[in-house]
């Protein structure tokens, strides 16, 4: 016969824990809200604008405060260019083979770095004259390339960042991005300013600021008031260029007719003594 009093005991324990289930549940609920604190949305000041052919399917940008590389996309129609001026005609061009999609460069000491979209090709050039250097190989598709002066972080359209060595292409490591309440996915064009990855999100207005040893998004910049207006799908904002000079980022898009230098307000942008340009308020 079982013990009646180890019954009754039992019992109550259990009505305990069940009423207990609410309340843990609501305090778990108030944790998980705290935990996903908004992402702060950075002001900017625009600080020029230029105009530029807008046949341009822009993937990657890149400044070095004297020339300009740029990648066009679309099979049959890629391209790597380079230019002293991005108003004009291109110094270089280089016209990748027909089933090669250019995708995301970066340039890093006297090498310049470009993804193809879904060959899994990175192609490798001489910064002087564009001369090829040679090809690394990947699995998954590629979209944006940076890097942070040692090493090269990729996107490819996930939430995560892959940090990968110059000479070889290898993963070092990876790392997945979050902040918020939001799924950080579709990571496109790369930038590498002020210690902090700048990524444009495909399909989104905005670009983010990621730290690169934590992924935690620190703050992001919305671009709707610089877009042309046009409704056709593939004109998005692609493409971001560190200005160091001027401490700014230049920002463009995929068909667009303009190149825009921002400063965002904030993340090390506008401290230095050297950010005389005159602004002029968003």
């Amino acid at each position: 016969m079982p013990d009646l009093e180890f019954c009754r005991r039992a019992r109550r324990a259990i009505t305990a824990m069940l009423l207990a289930l609410p309340s843990l549940t609501l305090s778990g609920a108030v944790a998980a809200a705290a935990a996903a604190d908004p992402v702060p949305e950075m002001d900017y000041s625009l600080l020029e604008q230029r105009d530029r052919p807008d046949d341009h399917f822009t993937q990657g940008l890149f400044f070095d405060g004297e020339r300009w590389w740029e990648s066009s996309g679309l099979f049959g129609r890629s391209w790597l260019a380079e230019y002293t001026d991005p108003t004009a005609r291109p110094v270089r061009r280089k016209w990748l083979a027909a089933d090669r999609f250019a995708e995301g460069l970066t340039v890093l000491g006297e090498r310049i770095y470009l993804l193809t979209y879904k060959a899994g090709e990175l192609q490798v050039y001489r910064r002087s004259d564009m001369a090829p250097l040679g090809r690394r190989y990947y699995a998954g598709e590629g979209w944006g390339l940076t890097s942070d002066g040692e090493q090269l972080i990729m996107s490819n359209g996930t939430d995560t960042l892959t940090f990968r060595d110059p000479d070889t292409f290898a993963i070092r490591r990876e790392l997945r991005v979050h902040g918020g309440s939001e799924q950080w996915s579709l990571l496109n064009e790369l930038e590498y300013a002020h210690g902090l990855v700048w990524a444009n999100i495909w399909q989104d207005k905005r670009i983010v600021a990621i730290d690169p040893d934590s992924g935690e998004v620190r703050g992001t910049v919305d671009l709707q008031e610089l877009e042309p207006g046009s409704q056709h799908p593939d004109v998005v904002a692609n493409g971001i260029a560190w200005d160091r000079g001027r401490d700014g980022l230049w920002v463009t898009g995929k068909f667009w007719p303009r190149l825009y230098l921002i400063r965002p307000r904030g993340l090390g942008f506008g401290q230095s003594p050297d950010s005389t340009a005159a602004d002029q308020p968003r």
